[in-house]
């Protein structure tokens, strides 16, 4: 059995999100060594290359294109390996493509790798987060998906953006489906501490239910906006990546609302969907439990259902 080398990241997959992922880590120096793996062994060298070659601007590093005996010692696996939706595909069509893929990757990487940490990335994340745990057999707090922490810093940004505030002082979360059914916190977001209805009336806004309903709109279509205008969405889940691996490498128990296997909070168990969760150097290591009203956890009991509905379909 080889050790765990902390400062090893592989990446699965060397699509736009991979291999903006592969930039993205390269640039956080948080990692001394990446493998890169791609079913297109050419792509995966290619990227190697270019993002070697911006090396002398950065932190030393070894990046190399591998296959899977490659991630026998990896900390961190990232998968983001996974087919587009096709026009006029429907999302299960998409789901059960996708469960095939990992169907095929993720006993591949359990065969050399059974103590390292799977973070998914592929969409739909909540679904292949759910088939990963099931594949792999690791721990639940070692398998866990990207999940909302995207569409969180969507809500921050915009929320900043709507209060003239830095979005760093903004705290609310995106929590459920990574999808359509995803609910925005309100009734735990603040500001550096106060109240986000007493901070937008400090800031001069009173519409609250209107705003509210407009921004949580617009963070759950930006990535079909992103889409429409340029074709995929990379940079900011790459971002999110690399926030995730440093909660990870740095043990940092940070709260990121990523997507895990559910044990029961919030009435749910059993399916992975994004709420917050102390993440650090064993993966997620608990839950926190956040205040919401009646309706947010109706909502979150509607995204729990549609993803269980989806599971019932695929497995």
């Amino acid at each position: 059995m080889a050790i765990i080398n902390a400062r090893k990241v592989a990446i699965v997959g060397c699509g736009f999100v991979g291999s903006a992922s592969a930039f993205a880590l390269m640039e956080s120096g948080l990692f001394s060594e990446m493998v890169l793996i791609d079913a297109n062994r050419e792509k995966a060298e290619g990227e190697a290359l270019d993002i070697s070659h911006g090396l002398p601007f950065a932190k030393p590093m070894q990046i190399y294109a591998g296959g899977y005996a490659d991630i026998s010692d990896a900390a961190v696996i990232v998968v983001t390996a996974g087919a587009g939706q096709k026009p006029g595909e429907t999302r299960l069509d998409l789901v059960k493509r996708n469960v095939g893929i990992f169907k095929s990757v993720i006993p591949q990487i359990v065969e050399y790798n059974k103590d390292g940490i799977l973070l998914i990335v592929a969409n739909p994340v909540d679904i292949l987060t759910y088939a990963a745990a099931k594949l792999s057999g690791f721990p639940e707090n070692r398998v866990f998906g990207s999940g909302t922490v995207l569409d969180t810093a969507r809500l921050k940004f915009l929320l900043g953006e709507h209060l003239q505030v830095d979005s760093r002082s903004v705290h609310a979360f995106i929590i459920g489906e990574h999808g359509d059914s995803e609910i925005a916190a309100w009734s735990s977001a603040n500001v550096s501490g106060i109240p986000l209805n007493r901070f937008c009336e400090m800031r001069g806004h009173f519409e609250h239910e209107k705003a509210m309903r407009e921004i949580a709109e617009n963070v759950k279509n930006s990535a079909y906006e992103i889409i429409e205008k340029k074709g995929a969405t990379y940079y900011g889940i790459a971002m999110s990546v690399r926030r995730i691996c440093e909660a990870i490498v740095r043990d940092e128990k940070s709260i990121l609302p990523v997507s895990s296997i559910q044990k029961g909070e919030s009435g749910i168990k059993g399916l992975a969907l994004s709420m917050p969760m102390i993440v650090g150097k064993d993966g997620v290591e608990g839950a926190v439990p956040i205040e919401l009203s009646e309706d947010e956890r109706e909502e979150l009991k509607k995204s729990a259902d549609t993803l269980q509905s989806v599971i019932n379909d695929v497995f």
